[in-house]
């Protein structure tokens, strides 16, 4: 008789698994982004693309074209969450590029923060006259609070 049951994996069993070799937890989810390659604080290309998943450690994002190994990378990441039910945010992510495969790129994190991006009159005056802004999705407060993590 064969069980359609799946059990969760521990820790240390997960740790074996030759496949999987990263240590912070992964969350799944699109969001806008531009892109820039760096080299010696100069932008040498830039770009459009949308993230695949993300973790307090790495980014995993497409691209409309092939992106190389080994050179920096800054990410701005249109963030689905207000400051003060007002102000859009961007995560702003810098790192180095470890895997590309095909329009896919892997980017190892060094650093990365959170910036407020212009509010239009509109929003402030509806703001103003006590109506309610829109409520965006808030990501799981673990990423949120990624970086107590560091």
């Amino acid at each position: 008789m064969q069980s359609n049951e799946t059990y969760p994996i521990s820790p240390n069993e997960n740790s074996e698994i030759a496949g999987e070799r990263r240590q912070d937890r992964r969350y799944e989810i699109r969001l806008d982004l531009r892109w820039k390659l760096i080299r010696r604080r100069r932008t040498l290309e830039s770009g459009t693309g949308c993230t695949v998943d993300l973790s307090s450690g790495g980014i995993y994002f497409e691209t409309d074209r092939p992106l190389p190994v080994g050179l920096n990378v800054e990410l701005s990441i249109a963030w689905p969450a207000l400051l003060h039910n007002m102000a859009p945010l961007q995560l702003v992510a810098f790192g180095k590029i470890v895997r590309s495969n095909g329009m896919r790129t892997a980017m190892q994190m060094s650093q990365h923060e959170f910036r407020t991006v212009g509010i239009n009159s509109d929003r402030m005056s509806q703001t103003a006259q006590g109506r309610p802004p829109s409520t965006l999705l808030a990501v799981s407060s673990g990423f949120l609070n990624m970086s107590k993590m560091h």
